[in-house]
């Protein structure tokens, strides 16, 4: 439920902000028909007075003339040529001007679908503290159903989207924006500036690497998630820039999405056919997970805490009766749908 009201009213915002922008778009023709309008009372008003059938104020021929480019003349049709021409002038100009601008602004506002980029833009406009997805590919989208079923607000940035994996991305209220992540303009596009962390999920090493830095480049504090296909190309990436590099085995999704969510999580490894990693998180003050005992969580998540960090002392295979506090560091040890799960719950 928190997760469908968070999507509608981010939808609602994106609406509201999208709604701004048109309205930005209609600044010109209605600055032009407003100078028409002024610019004919005030000629209006000076032949009125030259062939002495003035008017009672100016701002009487401003409603004149307005009223007239809506073929609506107040008063009776006046005698003298000159100013029996703005009867016929002004719906012209209403009608190419202002009405043309109407039609526009109202077919775009209520056809959003024709605005895909623009539409998908102004979602993630609204997200702040955000993960940004680059590759909604088949890693890519397991990644984001696993984000979005942690709550995660996500944006995604594909340049060939794919009908399955966009079409079911978009009914989650995940914005797909279609853009090349290597310029920044794709990466601004679903606002990477207020994002806490970018997933790298092409299989392209070293257009992830130039993402990275892209992002890197435009947010200096954003997590960086990078899948990398070479073990030691990863740890040097690790050791240099700070980045968390996965390998991208099938099983890796959970992982890519508990790391996105702040769990350091090292690559699966393969034990008698079972993916396990090792995780470090830390317990938030908002946590399901506080309070709770370490032989709880072991036996409801089906993994085992190996270290337990709690008032800047370390204990290793803490006793299953060791409360857990908000602030504790949690070294564990389990499969990635198990550390996914965990993940969520200590949201």
């Amino acid at each position: 439920m928190m997760i469908k009201r968070s999507a509608r009213l981010r939808q609602w915002k994106a609406g509201w902000r999208d709604t701004l922008i048109l309205l930005k778009e209609f600044q010109s023709p209605l600055l032009l028909f407003t100078v028409a309008v002024i610019g004919g009372g005030l000629i209006y008003s000076a032949i009125a007075r030259a062939v002495r059938d003035p008017v009672h104020s100016l701002m009487e021929a401003f409603y004149i003339v307005l009223t007239a480019a809506f073929l609506q003349p107040m008063g009776e049709f006046p005698k003298y040529f000159g100013l029996q021409l703005f009867y016929f002038v002004m719906p012209v100009l209403g009608i190419v001007i202002l009405a043309q601008g109407l039609a526009d602004f109202g077919s775009l506002l209520f056809n959003r679908r024709a605005r895909s980029k623009e539409w998908e833009m102004a979602v993630a406009s609204t997200m702040n503290n955000h993960v940004v997805l680059i590759g909604l590919g088949h890693l890519g989208y397991r990644v984001v159903e696993r984000l979005y079923d942690m709550g995660e607000n996500i944006a995604v940035v594909e340049i060939n989207p794919g009908t399955h994996t966009t079409a079911a991305a978009r009914d989650m209220g995940i914005p797909v924006i279609q853009a090349d992540a290597r310029h920044p303009g794709a990466l601004e596009a679903a606002n990477i500036q207020d994002a806490r962390t970018i997933i790298l999920a092409s299989q392209n090493d070293a257009m992830n690497l130039q993402i990275a830095l892209k992002a890197r480049s435009l947010n200096p504090d954003i997590q960086v998630v990078i899948r990398i296909f070479d073990e030691d190309f990863a740890h040097s990436l690790q050791e240099q820039f700070g980045f968390i590099a996965l390998s991208a085995t099938e099983m890796a999704a959970p992982v890519f999405a508990a790391a996105a969510a702040g769990a350091d999580v090292t690559n699966p490894i393969s034990i008698e056919g079972q993916q396990l990693s090792l995780a470090r998180l830390a317990i938030h003050s908002s946590s399901s997970l506080a309070n709770k005992t370490v032989g709880y969580v072991e036996d409801n998540y089906h993994l085992n805490i190996i270290l337990l960090r709690h008032d800047h002392q370390s204990e290793m295979h803490p006793t299953d009766t060791r409360p857990l506090h908000a602030g504790d560091t949690l070294a564990v040890l389990g499969g990635p749908d198990q550390l996914s799960r965990l993940m969520q719950d200590n949201q």
